[in-house]
């Protein structure tokens, strides 16, 4: 066993290993606080595959807080939203660190076995992630760190508490190795390329104390590494397969349109495997395979050539131009709002539908129960690229894709009594090639838009690529699927006319200098003020008036005392009045009360109960009540529903009584004005001076 420690900004960092789980490859308890995340490592057999078989799994058991799972079977199940996202942070940064054509099963679990509420454990994950890949045998090309970054009234803090995670300007995950950033995710409000660049490269200079800490771990434990050598194939057999190959290749990449040129290139392929493949051969197997990789390698060096070479791509656009794009509001007659954003080939109907509180997401997890008001759904049927497939719902991408989109675009979102609706976008997308989550940015906001959501500003997006060879790269705004495939980088960008509101950076090739995020960070600038121009086009401002069918919701304040008296006993009252209203009613427990419904004669018939059930006496107000109850001192009025107060006996008539039911008696009538309403909540009337001040009134009209 073998610890490792640091201080790391304000607590002790922990990495310790060869203590548990040691029949794993790899294994790292990571403890920051009082939060320890387990991370193994495990690697099985050579899969005949032609991509790398890695498994990440990142797991919160409920017992690490102290809490007992809800549902019917009180355990553990199936990943969630949150689960899924950070398996995909880790996922991320280690695959590119594997070499090329290692093609063994690999397993990464990563458990959180303890979680304060000061800690979070997602970046501890990641870390252990790459902690136990290092110490195993796997030839794994790290080590690499995760950090979050945050700017807080001006100030940049890394892996900041929970407490400090309150109105952050912006919040980012990155992750890095010595020699480069290999990651980011993570969101901002609008602030400026340059600050966002300054944030991520500070934060890739405080990672570096983590990856010296898993070389000091490795050094102590680390288990030899397994030599891995590509297989070698016959050089004479590859040449002639790439001279055949790449001419056929070079002329199917000049057809700009996405299915036709597939289809070239798929003939190529056959025609490759027909040229050098023949039909009872003992080897067809395995040249078959040699087929298919020198078919990859050619595809992909004749694509990137073209852009590095000859500035041209595959749709014939330059290296900075965005597809031509075509948009259209309100597109579905039904809905609370609805766009329908096309780029190229790449198209998304996007649709915001506006619910009442009732209507929010429960979400359970470590740090306590949450109520989420804000959702945007991302869907990818396998038409959008002319396939089959089943669908069994949405997987890890459309998870991620979705949750990225709803970052970009929440933070221009008004909140609570600004615009007190639950909202929920749903991206439909029907055509892809290339940058679908991008589209959804866009039609979210034109969606929302439509919908009558007052957005602070428009958000647009934009992927960015980049191919490089050696010294030589080339940006790419607006990339196609192929110039994600077979390019070295996908750069989500999402933001305002004003600055950044949402980044993910995923990577290839070893890490990015700071010239290349500086010219991509600039460039993506360029492609989003070019597409929200065109998004103005279209709709230049959040609609005045809701749609005809979404809810309107009217909130009104009353005293937290009277909120019994809507309920009522058992919630009979408040069922009442939705029933007989026709309404939705919520009541928090500060005392505001939602109404909602789709007819304003409604939602005024359930304001005029309520009132009339919660109004409070005002002092100097004249009511007319009923007298309820007769004492020697004097009458008890009720002047509202469920409300009354005391006439004293002095004070019913000008003229001296004797005794009180000699002029008053149960159920009688009587103008009364309010005196005094004291601490307590009782209340003093006065019957002669009602009459004195309506004397008077009549006097003077």
């Amino acid at each position: 066993m073998y610890i490792v420690e640091r201080e790391f900004h304000g607590r002790t960092l922990r990495i310790e290993s060869g203590r548990i789980a040691k029949q794993a490859s790899g294994s790292a308890l990571v403890t920051y606080g009082e939060s320890m995340v387990l991370v193994t490592a495990c690697y099985g057999a050579e899969k005949d595959v032609d991509f790398f078989p890695l498994t990440v799994d990142y797991v919160e058991k409920t017992y690490a807080a102290g809490k007992i799972p809800g549902g019917f079977f009180r355990r553990e199940g199936k990943l969630t939203e949150k689960e899924t996202l950070v398996s995909r942070l880790i996922d991320r940064p280690v695959r590119p660190l594997f070499p090329e054509g290692f093609h063994r099963e690999v397993q990464v679990v990563a458990t959180v076995l303890s979680a304060d509420d000061q800690n979070d454990t997602d970046v501890l994950a990641m870390c252990g992630a790459s902690a136990a890949l290092t110490v195993s045998e796997l030839p794994f090309e790290g080590p690499m760190a995760g950090v979050r970054v945050v700017r807080s009234n001006g100030k940049l803090l890394i892996n900041p508490t929970v407490a400090q995670m309150q109105n952050v300007e912006l919040n980012f995950i990155l992750a890095g190795t010595k020699d480069a950033i290999v990651m980011v995710e993570g969101g901002a409000r609008e602030v400026p390329e340059s600050e966002v660049l300054e944030a991520l490269f500070y934060a890739h200079e405080q990672l570096q104390v983590i990856n010296e800490m898993q070389l000091e771990l490795q050094s102590k434990l680390g288990k030899p590494k397994i030599v891995f050598t590509p297989k070698q194939l016959d050089a004479d057999l590859v040449a002639k397969m790439q001279s055949f190959v790449t001419p056929k290749l070079k002329e199917a990449i000049k057809l700009r349109e996405k299915l036709a040129r597939r289809d070239a290139v798929g003939a190529a392929h056959k025609g490759l495997i027909a040229e050098f493949v023949k039909e009872g051969d003992s080897k067809a197997a395995e040249l078959t395979k040699v087929a298919g990789k020198v078919f990859e390698d050619c595809h992909y060096n004749v694509v990137r050539d073209l852009a590095l070479d000859e500035g041209v791509r595959l749709d014939g656009r330059d290296t900075k131009t965005v597809r031509p794009i075509s948009i259209e509001v309100g597109f579905l007659p039904r809905t609370h709002g609805s766009a329908l954003f096309t780029r190229g080939e790449t198209q998304s109907i996007v649709v915001t539908t506006l619910g009442t509180e009732a209507e929010a997401q429960r979400i359970e997890n470590l740090l306590g129960d949450a109520s989420k008001t804000f959702m945007l759904h991302y869907n990818f049927p396998p038409f959008s690229v002319g396939e089959t497939k089943p669908m069994r719902g949405p997987g890890r991408r459309e998870i991620g894709h979705g949750a990225l989109a709803e970052r970009a675009v929440r933070s221009m979102v008004p909140e609570g009594k600004a615009f007190p609706y639950v909202i929920r976008i749903v991206s439909e997308i029907t055509e892809s090639n290339g940058s679908s989550s991008m589209a959804t940015v866009c039609g979210a906001s034109l969606s929302m838009m439509d919908a009558g959501v007052p957005l602070k500003a428009p958000v647009a997006g934009v992927a960015m690529g980049l191919i490089k060879r050696d010294d030589k790269y080339v940006v790419l705004t607006d990339i196609l699927g192929d110039e994600d495939h077979l390019g070295d980088m996908d750069f989500k960008v999402c933001g305002t006319s004003k600055g950044i509101t949402a980044l993910q950076m995923d990577i290839k090739i070893k890490g990015l200098s700071r010239d290349i995020m500086d010219k991509a960070m600039a460039q993506a600038r360029d492609g989003r003020i070019h597409i929200l121009g065109e998004m103005d086009k279209a709709i230049n401002a959040p609609r005045t008036q809701l749609s005809q069918y979404a809810p309107r919701i009217v909130t009104l304040k009353i005293n937290p005392d009277r909120i019994r008296d809507i309920i009522g006993p058992g919630g009979k009252t408040i069922r009442s009045i939705t029933e007989s209203c026709g309404v939705k009613i919520e009541v928090a427990d500060d005392g505001t009360v939602s109404i909602a419904s789709n007819d304003n004669t409604k939602v005024n018939n359930a304001i005029a109960i309520i009132e009339s059930l919660t109004q409070e006496a005002v002092v100097g107000k004249i009511y007319r009540g009923v007298v309820k109850r007769l004492a020697d001192f004097g009458a008890f009025v009720e002047i509202i529903p469920g409300t009354d107060g005391l006439v004293h006996i002095s004070q019913i008539a000008e003229e001296k009584i004797r005794r009180v039911d000699d002029v008053l008696s149960e159920g009688d009538e009587v103008w009364v004005k309010v005196l005094e309403v004291d601490r307590q909540g009782k209340i003093r009337l006065s019957m002669k001076e009602a009459a004195a001040d309506m004397k008077q009134q009549l006097e003077q009209a």
